[in-house]
């Protein structure tokens, strides 16, 4: 997974910040536990002392394994002991340890030398946190892209606007249940207000849920913030160009609307490009279809879109409006 490293510093900040609290949360906890229970203190004492003892047995070259055995059970005796006293006075029997969030990893982000299920769970909020700082995201999912806002009437193809969009919906859950890192690229296209950043955010997600990195942005922040990059004016931009072309998934919402320039148009070929060289995914949102894109864009452009995109065509009526 394409995580950049900026990603992987969040997530271990936050599993430090984790331990942190637990290690305080547990000191204050003893600190109490011990000026209000003394009983407790004797005991950590006694098991602090049969501990020692223990450890010179080990050290000592005769054979002491009857009294190491006779120190264990002494040990374990005081652990219930000290279990039974906690519980007693309201107190988990864990009460003198470190409560972590993750009791497999000890909020450490791994186990067994492998990334602990949490540590892939933070990476995956923070993704989705990138992304609800600029996108509805929580609203846009499959369960609430609703079909019925779209003409049951035939047209001339033979085809109704709900049919169709009821077919791209199952195309798009398809596509996010087979996504890897080498999935197809997909362009919508269609007038506004037809669904088409819904269903790209429902896909990024489904995408992010799956544990997969994405850069979502419309046309005009991401080629303003790589062009603010490229002349050195890298202040509160978003983008970069590392990201842009290394995500997982990249997903470009309104392409066209975005302000044109020789540099913008070279930048968007680039993008375009060098993402299909690497078998990087993409998904592109457009209220043009390709004649118009034509005349706006190189041909260069459009036609490695054409060419490596699969097209989902989204019809009917503004459903902004008819809400």
């Amino acid at each position: 997974m394409a995580y950049n490293s900026s990603a992987y510093q969040k997530a271990i900040n936050i599993l430090e910040r984790r331990r942190e609290k637990a290690t305080l949360e547990a000191n204050s906890r003893k600190a109490e536990i011990l000026s209000k229970l003394p009983e407790i203190d004797e005991i950590q004492s006694k098991l602090s002392a049969i501990g020692i003892s223990i450890s010179k047995c080990f050290f000592n070259k005769e054979n002491n394994e009857a009294e190491i055995k006779k120190l264990e059970a002494a040990s374990l005796a005081l652990q219930k002991k000290r279990e039974e006293i906690l519980l007693a006075n309201g107190y988990g029997s864990d009460a003198l340890s470190e409560q972590y969030i993750c009791p497999i990893c000890k909020d450490t982000g791994y186990f067994n030398n492998r990334m602990c299920s949490c540590h892939k769970e933070i990476l995956k909020e923070n993704e989705r946190n990138s992304l609800r700082n600029i996108a509805p995201l929580d609203d846009c999912t499959f369960e609430t892209f609703d079909v019925r806002y779209y003409p049951e009437n035939v047209m001339e193809n033979g085809v109704s606007p709900r049919e169709k969009v009821d077919r791209i919906l199952e195309n798009c859950r398809v596509y996010v249940q087979k996504f890897n890192e080498h999935s197809p690229n997909l362009i919508f296209m269609g007038k506004t207000g037809l669904g088409k950043t819904h269903l790209s955010l429902a896909i990024a997600n489904a995408v992010i849920n799956k544990g997969f990195s994405v850069v979502y942005g419309t046309s005009q922040n991401i080629l303003s913030d790589l062009q603010n990059e490229n002349f050195g004016r890298t202040e509160n931009n978003l983008y970069n160009e590392y990201d842009v072309l290394n995500a997982d998934l990249l997903i470009i919402d309104d392409l066209g609307t975005e302000f044109k320039n020789a540099y913008s148009v070279a930048c968007l070929y680039n993008i375009v490009n060098t993402r299909i060289l690497k078998k990087r995914p993409t998904i592109i949102s457009t209220n043009y279809d390709f004649n118009k894109l034509n005349e706006i864009y190189d041909v260069r452009i459009t036609s490695r879109i054409a060419g490596e995109y699969s097209t989902l065509v989204l019809e009917g009526n503004d459903i902004r409006y008819i809400k």
